[in-house]
């Protein structure tokens, strides 16, 4: 978000934060976010506002970067899909919870399951695992920590999954 600076106080005597202009670019839109970006260098006045970064969720082995997207499994990233990524973050977010397919399906999905959860939500857990066991195959302790216990693991029924 950007305030242009010296904004008038209001009666109240608060800051008016003045018009605000969201943009919302394609990855294939450089040129123009390029010279955004160039205009606003050139303007001072101008207050840039960031939202503060997420935390990075860990787990010995894996790594999630919400602010990226992006996956880590023992320091190499695991290339994901949208839903992959999303039902990940909601396992580890619920660790050692029973979530059901129909949960699951209803939060990444946004809409109520019509009896293809199972299948959905089980076809997207399959590629994850796949996914996860490729980024490494062979690491020192194979899905554990130092313990014994699984870092991360995918326990499934014909109606629920959890991560433990």
């Amino acid at each position: 978000m950007l305030k242009r600076r010296g904004s008038k106080k209001t009666a109240t005597g608060g800051d008016t934060i003045g018009k605000v202009i969201i943009l919302e670019l394609e990855d294939t839109d450089t040129i123009a976010f390029d010279e955004i970006l160039a205009f606003l260098k050139q303007h001072p006045e101008f207050e840039k506002y960031t939202l503060d970064k997420e935390p990075v969720l860990s787990l010995p082995g894996l790594e999630i970067r919400p602010d990226e997207q992006k996956v880590y499994r023992n320091n190499r990233e695991v290339k994901l899909t949208v839903k992959e990524y999303k039902i990940l973050c909601l396992l580890v977010l619920n660790r050692n919870r029973v979530l059901t397919y129909e949960q699951i399906y209803r939060r990444i999905w946004g809409e109520d399951a019509i009896g293809n959860e199972t299948n959905a939500v089980g076809c997207h857990v399959r590629n994850l695992r796949r996914k996860l066991l490729q980024a490494a195959p062979d690491p020192p302790h194979s899905n554990s920590s130092l313990s014994g216990k699984p870092v991360i693991a995918f326990k499934s029924n014909q109606s629920y999954i959890t991560a433990v």
